[in-house]
């Protein structure tokens, strides 16, 4: 895998000016777009709520409120099958909401990342979009920042000893 260095700044990442690069800008949306921006909208609404205090205390309470049925429903079978069908019901959708709300925000991090090795002059721009790589390529590259920071660690050891050591007298 080759690794290439940051382009000058001044000739653009893109070849495009720095204007074009922001979202939303030149962009017009489709009915796709639309759907895709309004279910997001509301599974980052659902996993707010639902990831919250209150949203935890209402499903203990609907918990302790079944429990409470369950001596006046003789712990029937249909008794059980109310909880259990309900929570497959919300385990299920919940798992698609969640899921995108994780997807668009790993998203944003990788091109947050991306745009940070772009921006530093010193990076490797070969290290964009690591995780489109193979399982493979990624040990390779663990294994070459795994010697790097050997390396790094001996260096500074041995500057610690140089420090430490009295100098000698003639």
């Amino acid at each position: 895998m080759e690794i290439q260095h940051a382009p000058d700044k001044a000739a653009g990442y893109y070849g495009q000016s720095e204007i074009s690069q922001v979202p939303g800008i030149n962009h017009r949306l489709t009915g796709h777009d639309r759907f895709r921006d309004a279910f997001h909208g509301f599974a980052h609404r659902c996993a707010q709520v639902t990831g919250s205090a209150g949203a935890f205390l209402i499903a203990g309470l609907v918990i302790v409120v079944w429990l409470v049925m369950g001596p006046i429903f003789k712990f029937s079978d249909t008794w059980q099958l109310v909880i259990n069908t309900a929570t497959t019901i919300i385990t299920f959708l919940m798992v698609f909401l969640i899921q995108n709300t994780q997807n668009r925000d790993a998203r944003a991090l990788h091109l947050k990342i991306d745009e940070l090795l772009r921006a530093v002059g010193e990076a490797r721009t070969g290290l964009v979009n690591l995780e489109k790589l193979s399982e493979a390529e990624l040990d390779d590259l663990e294994a070459e920042f795994e010697r790097v920071r050997t390396r790094a660690c001996r260096a500074k050891d041995e500057e610690v000893e140089q420090v430490h050591q009295p100098e000698a007298s003639p």
